[in-house]
């Protein structure tokens, strides 16, 4: 028996989340007393899994999985776990982690925990603490099947760096065509800038900032932040910016270590999807907005007043600690 883990990777390089699962899957393999398993597709260097406890790394270089296709990697991850007799799987939170993990669970007829927040409070009884009623709540989930398979909340766990001699093991996936199902001709990339799946901090507008020509100084701010730049549903609907910046219920969830929202009033499937993030800061002129009442700050201010002195303010205290 032992633990295996999804490592996910982008280009051949490995995202944060995956860090962050190889971190967890550490910790949850020494409560049940055996080994930790990463598997790696197409990744560069899977050595870099070492350095959060992977004592065993299962490399699958395959050109057919060049691109993520949940049916595929899913089959990869189910022979992985096959072949290193792992009954206990655990996966991002990512967009492609909500795809692929219910897929392992129906091949592996495993119990599927999605959006766990903490290591297993029991093993017998199998026992996760899981995110619930759109992130408002928790609840314990008991997995009874022997095959679990767990996807892990993006930011609650966090990476930590537990070095370990290991080793890496060339995996030779068997795909075909059959694996993939549906498949994808063309993917435009946005490029040059911190994409919303892996910001640590995000920097989002909404209508309050009165048109596309006013988006200069929340890109600033998101520069100065080292963030990803976002914004409400009916900025994308007017075309202000494009749709792969809109997060909330009905767009990109966002799990951000610190989410700004500028001239957001708060909509219940905002305040949703952006519930996760640890912490919240609003700015808005209206002190009634709703999402005064979800963030952890709030500036009730015009925003073409503070987000320009936020700005002045942080790139003073960036070159005073430089």
């Amino acid at each position: 028996m032992s633990v295996l883990v999804y490592a996910s990777s982008t280009d051949g390089k490995f995202k944060k989340s995956a860090f962050e699962v190889v971190s967890y899957g550490k910790k949850v393999a020494e409560q049940l007393g055996t080994d930790l398993v990463a598997l790696a597709i197409n990744a560069a260097d899977a050595s870099e899994l070492q350095n959060y406890g992977a004592e065993t790394i299962v490399a699958a270089n395959n050109d057919q999985l060049a691109t993520f296709n949940a049916k595929a990697y899913a089959s990869v991850i189910k022979q992985a776990a096959e072949a290193k007799g792992a009954n206990v799987v655990i996966v991002d939170s990512s967009v492609d982690g909500f795809y692929v993990a219910p897929l392992v669970a129906v091949a592996m007829g495993a119990g599927y925990a999605s959006n766990v927040v903490a290591v297993p409070s029991s093993t017998s009884p199998f026992t996760v603490k899981r995110k619930a009623f759109s992130n408002k709540g928790f609840n314990n989930t008991e997995i009874s099947t022997e095959n679990k398979v767990i996807g892990l909340a993006k930011n609650s766990y966090g990476v930590h760096e537990n070095a370990v001699a290991g080793n890496v093991e060339s995996f030779d996936a068997a795909v075909s065509d059959a694996d993939f199902g549906v498949k994808s001709t063309n993917i435009e990339k946005a490029t040059g800038k911190v994409t919303i799946a892996d910001a640590d901090v995000v920097v989002s507008g909404g209508r309050g900032l009165k048109g596309p020509e006013n988006w200069g100084m929340v890109e600033e701010l998101a520069e100065v932040l080292g963030a990803a730049t976002a914004c409400s549903k009916p900025v994308s609907d007017l075309g202000w910016r494009p749709h792969s910046e809109h997060v909330g219920q009905t767009g990109k969830p966002v799990a951000s270590n610190l989410y700004i929202a500028i001239g957001i009033s708060g909509a219940i499937q905002h305040l949703a999807g952006v519930n996760a993030s640890k912490v919240k800061v609003v700015i808005n002129t209206d002190p009634e907005a709703p999402f005064f009442k979800a963030a952890d700050y709030g500036i009730v201010g015009d925003a073409f007043e503070v987000v320009p002195q936020l700005i002045s303010k942080l790139k003073e205290f960036k070159a005073q600690n430089s």
